[in-house]
């Protein structure tokens, strides 16, 4: 069983079109789903969560429909919008107490382990914690019920790099049992590289690649030429391309290349920049 599974999903705005989008998590495993500001990727979670209507498309979590079954899998979700909405006067020990009578296994022992550990304020408004702060007490409590699928959107924006370490370091931890898996997305290209196992590309509301991310790292290099050597290039080989004061750097696919050209290693960062820069 797949931890979720997404066929042929579309949306329609008045200005944007989202998919058709495809994409698979295995249980287990994290995906960062990368892409600018108004991609689509807090769209496809809503749609995920069943926030929004889709058009088309078939969307499965933890082996059950998102729409009939949703109910019946919540205790099994955590999740992190990219604003958490807790009542302004609330409290983390109050919150505490409020998400025992939400969720049937809600752990006090596991939510006050994480609140120590995140430095979050026990003594402060949700409304004067900082942005931090609030990103934090979200993931805090979405980790607090046992939860086997973490999803989560732009969960790391606005943590220091200190904070977002120690963020990233639970969320790899998490997923070292096999029956549990994350969906993050982010525009913090870095840290997904350093956290996820599969990422996918979404621009404009279309999925540009899903790959896993050893394998992207195999299949994609940078080259570094002249005008006429990358003019003997195959154009399926070229996936973005930019001039520099020292000639021309271009990512490729190595599989396309002639036998014999030497790439250097690719970022999955460079990589999305690149892409995104072709398609534009």
């Amino acid at each position: 069983m797949n931890a979720l599974e997404i066929k042929d999903l579309t949306k329609s705005y008045k200005n944007f079109q989202l998919g058709p989008v495809n994409l698979t998590l295995p249980c287990g495993c994290i995906m960062g789903l990368i892409g600018e500001n108004g991609a689509g990727k807090s769209t496809t979670i809503k749609l995920i969560l069943d926030m929004v209507e889709k058009e088309t498309g078939n969307i499965t979590i933890l082996g059950k429909d998102n729409q009939k079954g949703l109910r019946v899998t919540k205790e099994d979700i955590g999740v992190v919008l990219n604003e958490p909405g807790y009542p302004e006067c609330i409290r983390a020990e109050q919150l505490g107490k409020i998400m025992k009578y939400t969720y049937k296994q809600w752990d006090d022992r596991v939510f006050s382990e994480l609140i120590k550990k995140l430095k979050i304020p026990v003594d402060t408004d949700f409304k004067d914690l900082s942005s931090g702060n609030k990103m934090k007490l979200g993931i805090a409590a979405a980790m607090s019920h046992h939860p086997k699928l973490l999803i989560l959107d732009e969960a790391t924006n606005g943590l220091d790099p200190v904070a977002r370490e120690d963020v990233l370091d639970m969320l790899y931890e998490f997923t070292r049992d096999e029956t549990h898996s994350i969906l993050i997305s982010s525009h913090i290209v870095s840290d997904l590289e350093k956290l996820c196992d599969y990422i996918t590309f979404i621009h404009n509301g279309k999925i540009l690649l899903c790959e896993e991310k050893d394998r992207l790292l195999e299949k994609y290099g940078i080259l570094r030429c002249g005008e006429e050597e990358l003019k003997k290039l195959d154009k399926k080989a070229i996936k973005g391309k930019k001039s520099t004061p020292y000639g021309i750097e271009v990512v490729v696919d190595r599989d396309k290349l002639p036998m014999g050209m030497k790439t250097g290693v690719v970022s999955i960062e460079d990589l999305f920049i690149f892409m995104i820069k072709e398609e534009m």
